[in-house]
């Protein structure tokens, strides 16, 4: 699985890919892991539009957040570690390593494959 910028000349923003799928998978997050490595992702899918928080406690490393609707980016926001917070509506977030989501901006779309 792939997360991809897609816009003048496609790109790969993570191969590596977990789906948060469980209920205890989207409350761990990435909390209590020491380190992500640079072509991770970790997507949270979820079956509507809604306001999806992000908070930062226990996660020692700083991220990149994108949130979207139907594939269209609706917020980018870096996460500092252990205080970050962010939130917008969405029915997918991708949390990147920092960095990863330089680039990628509300109204540019982002594909899961």
């Amino acid at each position: 699985m792939r997360v991809i910028h897609v816009g003048d000349g496609d790109r790969v923003l993570a191969t590596d890919v977990d789906v948060a799928d469980t209920a205890f998978a989207r409350a761990r997050g990435l909390a209590f892991r020491r380190s992500i490595p640079d072509d991770y992702a970790l997507v949270f899918r979820f079956s509507g539009q809604a306001t999806r928080r992000l908070h930062m406690l226990f996660v020692p490393f700083d991220i990149d957040a994108v949130w979207a609707v139907d594939n269209v980016v609706q917020q980018v926001k870096r996460l500092s570690a252990w205080t970050g917070y962010g939130g917008a509506v969405a029915d997918t977030v991708v949390e990147l390593p920092a960095g990863a989501a330089a680039g990628v901006s509300p109204g540019d779309r982002l594909v899961i494959r």
